[in-house]
């Protein structure tokens, strides 16, 4: 039995996905969002626009947008 992978995806402005920052592996979706919780400021900074969230590879739900403010 393998155990779920999450993974965000973080694309630009021009919705291109970017190849950095790399985002870690977690197994739990819980895991996942904690950490954009406390990271979403400093990739914003980074110029990710917004993330999205996959499972297994397969996309999770809708990109959402990393705004300040």
């Amino acid at each position: 039995m393998s155990r779920a992978q999450w993974e965000w995806i973080f694309t630009d402005d021009g919705e291109v996905v970017l190849d950095r920052p790399l985002s870690p592996v977690f197994t739990t979706r819980f895991d996942a969002e904690a950490w954009l919780g406390e990271h979403w400021r400093h990739l914003a900074e980074q110029g990710v626009q917004a993330v999205q969230l996959t499972e297994q590879a397969a996309p999770d739900g809708p990109p959402l947008p990393l705004r300040r403010g």
